[in-house]
């Protein structure tokens, strides 16, 4: 296999798009959790709490570069890891990270792109695994990180405005624009202020969802994953 997995370029493309949509995004509510009578700052704030002390949550959504669909459906649990699916580009790959590694499963596109027809073949349907620290898999890893992809998103932003309220799924949240950069990320308006939904307009644009907060998320490392080291020193 190459040493140097191109789809990992790719996939620190969706991270940093993922953050952008983020970065800078916070809401307000109409009532219920006093988010209303909060600042657009004041606001982004009591989000990235929630977001930081919750368990669980489920994100999923697409967006857009220059034409080329990113689409992500993942379960994370603070702490632990997640599981779920991306798709860049076409290329699909089911993703499990858990104790400290990194495991993927892809399309026979994925790993003929990644590796060549002859090692797509006889890669087909199996996972391959990885430390989550090495560097060819740091990007995929942080998917899979609900503190860090939430967290760090939500650390830095630019000048901020309210935006209209709209219900989500059933539940009152009102937005707040990132003006200096573009998104718009809508808040619970009742209860706990967790992000609901990310919208960005553009050619990097698309819609990021967040829900399902503090489900309980079962993972489990998949049985008899072939060790990626194993494959690129040709044992």
């Amino acid at each position: 296999m190459r040493s140097r997995l191109s789809t990992a370029g790719a996939c620190g493309l969706l991270l940093s798009l993922l953050l952008a949509l983020l970065s800078g995004c916070g809401s307000s509510s109409p009532s219920g959790n006093g988010l209303a009578s909060k600042s657009p700052t004041e606001v982004v704030a009591a989000a990235k709490l929630a977001a930081a002390g919750a368990a669980s949550a489920h994100v999923a959504g697409s967006i857009v570069d220059e034409g080329k669909p990113i689409s992500l459906d993942m379960e994370l649990v603070a702490g632990k890891g997640g599981q779920g699916k991306l798709t860049l580009e076409g290329l699909s790959i089911n993703l499990v990270q858990v104790n400290g590694a990194v495991y993927m499963n892809g399309s026979t596109a994925f790993y003929t792109h990644v590796a060549g027809a002859a090692a797509a073949q006889l890669l087909q349907g199996k996972w391959l695994k990885a430390p989550s620290t090495d560097a060819n898999f740091a990007s995929l890893a942080q998917l899979t990180d609900l503190g860090k992809l939430i967290g760090t998103a939500l650390a830095s932003h630019g000048k901020l405005a309210s935006a209209p309220a709209k219900s989500i799924a059933g539940q009152q949240a009102v937005g707040v624009t990132d003006v200096t950069k573009g998104g718009t990320l809508y808040v619970a308006g009742t209860g706990t202020a967790f992000p609901l939904e990310i919208t960005k307009s553009g050619a990097s644009g698309g819609t990021i969802t967040f829900d399902r907060w503090n489900k309980p998320v079962k993972l489990s490392a998949p049985t008899n994953a072939i060790n990626i080291d194993q494959l690129k020193s040709g044992r």
